[in-house]
C-alpha cells in the first residue's frame, strides 16, 4: 500500500514540476486559460455523475439521481447553497424511506 502512496506522491510532484516548467507564452495563451478555468468544473461534474449513477461496476438509477435532479432545479431557481443541499438530502431520504 505504501508503495502506491509513494508512487502517487511522486507522480503528483512531477505533474506540478511539469506545470512550473511551462514557458510563459503557453500560460498566457487564451486557450490555456479557458481550459484551466473549465477543467475543475468538468472533473467535478464527472465525479458527481459517477457517484450518482453507478454502484460498483453497474449503472443505477435510485434516490441519488432524483436528489441530483432536485438539486439542479434548485440551483436553476437560484436557491441558496444550504437550501440546495437540504432539498437534495431530504429528497434522497424520503425516497429511500418510501422504497423500504
Amino acid at each position: 500500500m505504501w508503495s502506491a502512496v509513494i508512487i502517487g506522491a511522486v507522480g503528483c510532484y512531477l505533474c506540478k514540476l511539469a506545470g512550473l516548467s511551462l514557458p510563459e507564452r503557453v500560460l498566457r495563451d487564451p486557450r490555456t486559460r479557458r481550459i484551466a478555468t473549465w477543467l475543475p468544473v468538468a472533473l467535478l461534474a464527472t465525479l458527481a455523475a459517477i457517484q450518482t449513477f453507478t454502484t460498483g461496476q453497474h449503472l443505477a438509477l435510485d434516490a441519488r439521481a432524483a436528489a441530483l435532479g432536485v438539486a439542479v432545479v434548485a440551483v436553476l431557481l437560484r436557491a441558496p447553497f444550504l437550501l440546495v443541499v437540504a432539498l437534495a438530502a431530504a429528497t434522497a431520504a424520503l425516497l429511500r424511506l418510501v422504497g423500504r
